[in-house]
């Protein structure tokens, strides 16, 4: 595994982010606290496991390699004790690939390292879509995580008399940002938003991984055509 390990080796501190590609990891790793954040780049989407057997996930490069860099072993045989980790962050882009990505990494904890997830150790990083900037004197700048609250963020800004510098640029990934503001957005624990992945309801959470990443097309594809309409189109960008 191509892991960017921290120097720290106690789990108190220790996190693993998780990261989509090469790209975002150049500038993870100029980004990072050596001292207690490690990398590990994942290349593109890594196998479905819910369609999956025991051994293909073994066998899958990307699968293995994170079994392997948090070295507690899988399925019946994972120890929550040596997990290497105090938090594991899954960190990819904000946009549809990246939400496929961050869904895959979690049905594979679901299936196969339940107890991190159980243990409140699993977390996705939330990096944002906008960087909303005034101009002129005491220039301050704002990162937004949706279309709605980017313009809200705008007309705030301009109501109180500063002028927002336009178009408001949008991150398309994470190697789009540079060092200082993927560590302010998505690795500062003073600064970063992050999700905790829970599983408060075991069996409804089966349901929901099973109609969407397994076997069965048909019940998908009717889940999809009746959440079609929840679907806000403009914000689509085509």
């Amino acid at each position: 595994p191509k892991l960017v390990d921290c120097r720290s080796t106690g789990i108190s501190r220790s996190e693993l982010y998780i990261v989509e590609g090469d790209s975002a990891l150049g500038t993870a790793r100029m980004a990072r606290s050596s001292e207690y954040q490690a990398l590990l780049p994942i290349r593109g989407k890594i196998l479905n496991v819910q369609k999956a057997s025991l051994q293909q996930v073994l066998d899958n490069a990307e699968c293995s390699a994170i079994v392997q860099v948090l070295g507690a072993g899988s399925g019946r045989t994972f120890d929550l004790g040596s997990l290497r980790y105090g938090r594991i962050l899954i960190m990819a882009d904000a946009d549809v690939d990246g939400s496929h990505i961050r869904t895959l990494l979690i049905t594979l904890f679901a299936r196969y390292m339940r107890p991190a997830i159980e243990a409140g150790r699993l977390f996705a990083a939330m990096p944002p879509l906008h960087k909303v900037t005034t101009k002129g004197r005491d220039p301050k700048t704002v990162y937004t995580y949706t279309q709605a609250e980017m313009e809200s963020t705008v007309a705030k800004l301009e109501k109180s008399g500063k002028q927002v510098v336009t178009p408001v640029p949008r991150f398309k990934g994470l190697g789009e940002m540079d060092a200082d503001e993927l560590w302010d957005t998505t690795m500062n624990p003073a600064t970063r938003s992050v999700r905790r992945i829970t599983m408060q309801d075991v069996d409804s959470a089966e349901r929901v991984l099973d109609l969407l990443m397994g076997d069965a097309v048909p019940p998908r594809r009717a889940w999809l055509i009746d959440q079609a309409a929840r679907v806000d189109r403009d914000a689509i960008d085509a």
